[in-house]
Order: structure tokens, then C-alpha cells, then sequence
């Protein structure tokens, strides 16, 4: 099933590419509903209670990962549909780069108010009051962190596992985004989901490192400057795969991200990331187009990885 998974992998991707998240009926948002309804009888104040909530839901949708390649299992044309499907639910890149890109036309247009309005769909911190500087970064730092966890990180697992790897590894990334955080409410109940997803992340944020760095000369960039910056600044960073992600941009970007981050539960100060300038409303294209490109590659040798991995799995 090597070289069903690497095709399924391959079409999964070009159908992000080609027609992106719906607005309505996508998969990711209707396990979130389930999520939120399950929330309502799982939450208490309590790590234990956060463990079982997590493991409910990424172990159900493994569950259904293993399900689905067991249904297809001996059939190669459905194999790779199936392969294809999950890829394509699992993967936000696309949608991640028009978001991106629709924040940019509002800056471009001078229209900071609405511009700050849009980037809640790509951020959870307040934008209330932030320059046009600071929304540019807001969308670089978005885009980097989310090159790794919405492209690269799952297309990495299930270049590994299979089915089960891109909806146990969604599932627990989207946990993450639902009660990951350090508000009040998730700070215990929450533990969990953010542990997890820290750990599956751990591959997908390096290889997006590697990769970012690689790919600095196509948006004007040094490799040097982004490996330089991942080394000095990605440990001080909060969490240990966003810090490489975007240390990593900020050095092949030739920018300086970090610093003062407004959340609705307070103020995070950051660690400062890069030796260059300041973002401009300019450094969100490129930022976008380093991610499709990370992305591109990430496909590449993702195909590659399933082939190899089910060749040593039948040797």
C-alpha cells in the first residue's frame, strides 16, 4: 500500500491547492462541534479530566483512520481516494494563504480597521489596537507556525501512518486550538491537548525549519540567516514548535518577528526573533509564497517517505 498512500498523498495535496477549506460542511469543523458538545460533559478544572476528554477524541478519530485503511485495504483505486480525502481535510494550506493574502489587500488598501477584524480568523490574540506593523507580523508569525501545523506536521504522519496518522494528528491539533491555551478555563483541562499535539508537532516543526531555510533564496532570503536565528532564538520561544517554525521565517524573511503579544487573557511578552527589520504589509506575499513553497516540498518528500516506509514494512 506504499505507493497508493504516496498518490493519495500527492492528489490529497492538489486538492487543497486547487479548491481549499469549504465554507460550510468541512470535516475538521464538524469533529470541533462534537468536541464542544463533548466539552460540556467532560470539563472540570482538572488535568485527569482533560486527559480522558483528549483521548476520547484523537483516539476515536484514529479509530477511524485505521477503520477506513482496513475498508480499503487490497483495493488500490479506493486506497488512494481514501488517502486522498483524509489528506485533503487535514491539510489548511491553502486557505491558511488566502487569509493571508486577504489580510494584505486590506493593509494595501489602508483599511487598518477591517484589516484587524480579519486577522481573528488567523489569530487568537486581540487586534484591537495593533499598528500596521504589528498586524504584518501577527500574519507572518500565523503563516509560519501554520506552514507546520497545518501542512507540513500532518503530511509528515501520514507519510508514517497512514490515515490513521493525518485524523489522529488533526484531531489533536485542533484539541489544541479549542482548549490548548492558558486562559483560566483551560489552564488545567487543557494540559493535555497542548502536551500532545506539542509532541506530534515535534517533526513537522523541524522539517518546516529545514525546509524554510532551504527555500530562503526564492523569497530573497539566506539560508544562513534562518538557521542562525532558529539556533539562537527558537529555544526562548513558548512553545517548542511554533519557536523553530518562526524563527526560522523571520531569518529567511530577513525580519525581525516577536516582542509584545496581546492575548484576551493578558499580555505575552515574546521573545524577539531575527536580526532584521520590522515587518511591512509588503513581508506578508512573501511570507505567504515561502509557505506554498515549503508546502510543495513537504508533499514531495512526504510521497517519497510512504514509498520508503512501505517497502521497509514489506521487506
Amino acid at each position: 500500500m506504499s505507493a497508493t498512500r504516496a498518490l493519495g498523498i500527492v492528489l490529497g495535496h492538489a486538492l487543497d491547492r486547487a479548491v481549499g477549506d469549504p465554507r460550510r460542511g468541512h470535516p475538521v469543523a464538524a469533529f470541533g462541534r462534537l468536541a464542544a458538545a463533548l466539552e460540556r460533559h467532560t470539563w472540570a478544572d482538572s488535568r485527569s479530566r482533560g486527559v480522558t476528554h483528549s483521548a476520547v477524541l484523537t483516539g476515536g478519530a484514529v479509530a477511524v483512520g485505521l477503520l477506513a485503511e482496513r475498508a480499503t485495504r487490497g483495493r488500490p483505486v479506493l486506497h488512494v481516494a481514501a488517502t486522498a480525502g483524509a489528506t485533503w481535510a487535514v491539510l489548511g494550506g491553502t486557505t491558511l494563504g488566502r487569509e493571508a493574502t486577504a489580510v494584505h489587500g486590506l493593509l494595501a488598501a489602508g483599511d487598518l480597521p477591517a484589516a484587524r477584524r480579519r486577522l481573528t480568523h488567523l489569530v487568537g490574540r486581540d487586534t484591537a489596537q495593533l499598528d500596521e506593523s504589528e498586524v504584518a507580523r501577527a500574519v507572518v508569525e500565523s503563516v509560519a507556525e501554520n506552514t507546520s501545523d497545518a501542512v507540513v506536521a500532518p503530511l509528515v504522519l501520514g507519510a508514517v501512518a497512514g490515515m490513521p496518522g493525518l485524523l489522529g494528528y488533526r484531531a489533536a491539533n485542533t484539541l489544541d486550538a479549542m482548549v490548548g491555551h492558558r486562559s483560566q478555563r483551560y489552564r488545567s483541562f487543557g494540559w493535555a491537548s497542548a502536551r500532545l499535539d506539542d509532541l506530534l508537532n515535534l517533526p513537522g516543526s523541524r522539517a518546516t525549519g529545514a525546509l524554510a531555510a532551504a527555500l530562503a533564496p526564492t523569497v530573497g532570503g539566506r539560508p544562513v540567516d534562518a538557521l542562525a536565528a532558529w539556533r539562537r532564538d527558537a529555544r526562548h520561544h513558548p512553545s517548542p514548535n511554533a519557536g523553530v517554525a518562526e524563527a526560522s521565517y523571520a531569518g529567511a524573511l530577513g525580519l525581525c518577528l516577536g516582542g509584545l503579544t496581546p492575548y484576551p487573557y493578558g499580555v505575552e511578552h515574546r521573545v524577539v526573533m531575527g536580526d532584521g527589520r520590522p515587518p511591512a504589509a509588503a513581508d506578508i506575499d512573501r511570507a505567504v509564497r515561502l509557505s506554498r513553497r515549503v508546502g510543495l516540498a513537504a508533499v514531495v518528500l512526504a510521497a517519497l517517505a510512504a514509498r520508503r516506509v512501505g517497502a521497509s514494512a514489506h521487506s
